[in-house]
This record gives structure tokens, sequence and C-alpha cells, in this order.
């Protein structure tokens, strides 16, 4: 391999490596607030995608139906997300995100923000934030592309 020739491979594996500690780390950050992984994350997705079903919900997260259920009705117990009957189909209804649940949202990225700039700012120099700064729209055009299936190997 040439000087300028990249490891695609071992670039994949770094940056595995590296999101995924760093994605440990900012969860712990709100562990205690009540939430579960699963609550969180359909709540995030109601509030980026708007209104949907509990049905439509549960395929984006890839879960059951059932599991969907239980984790929609925690968050409506709480008054973080409501339903309203579809006009079209009584017997459906659209779940979205109430503005508690914009708050908590709100609040949960304010206070890993607030940690994450506290780290950058006591652990990294003036060069290597403006490298950070440069790869961040980077890293996040990667995590909007699409990845392949899985490939079975053998």
């Amino acid at each position: 391999m040439g000087r300028d020739e990249v490891d695609v491979e071992q670039v994949a594996r770094e940056l595995l490596v590296g999101v995924g500690l760093l994605v440990r780390q900012l969860r712990q950050l709100n562990a205690d607030e009540g939430l579960t992984l699963s609550e969180t994350s359909a709540l995030a997705r109601l509030d980026r995608g708007g209104a949907t079903t509990v049905t439509a919900l549960a395929k984006l997260e890839q879960i059951s139906t059932q599991s969907m259920g239980a984790t929609v009705n925690a968050l409506e117990r709480r008054g973080l997300i409501e339903r309203r009957p579809d006009p079209a189909d009584g017997r459906q209804a659209y779940l979205s995100v109430t503005e508690a649940g914009r708050e908590k949202l709100r609040s949960r990225r304010d206070a890993r923000a607030h940690a994450l700039a506290h780290a950058l700012a006591s652990g990294f120099t003036p060069s290597e934030l403006k490298r950070l700064e440069a790869a961040a729209p980077l890293i996040e055009r990667l995590a909007q592309l699409p990845l392949p299936a899985r490939r079975d190997a053998g």
C-alpha cells in the first residue's frame, strides 16, 4: 500500500471502537433519569420523524409490536407522548411527542453536549479541536449512509 493509500477496513475498525466507546460513555450520563434505552430511542425517533403508529414505530426500531406497545405505554404514563385517533380509521392511533417529551429530550441532549464540551476543552489542544471540528460533519454524513446487509462469512 502506497503512502497516500488508506486502509479503509482499519479506519472502519478504529471508528467502531472510538465511536462505540464515546456513545457508551454518553449513554451512562443519563442512565439515572428513569428512561430505558428503548424508551429514549422511541421518544427520539418520534421527535425526529413525527407522528406515527405503534406498528410503524416498532418496525423502525426493529422490535416486536408488543415490545413497542409496552414502551409506548410507559412513555404515555409519564406524559412524554400522546395518542390521537386516526380520523380515517378509528381502530388506529397516532403517537406524537408532547412538549414534556421534547423538554426531556432537550435536557438530555444539553447535558450530554455540556459534558462532551467539558471533556473536549480539558482533554484536547486547539489544533486537535480544529481537527475534530473538521471531522464532525464527515462522521454525521457517515451515520446517514446506508450500510450493506450483513454478509455471511464462508
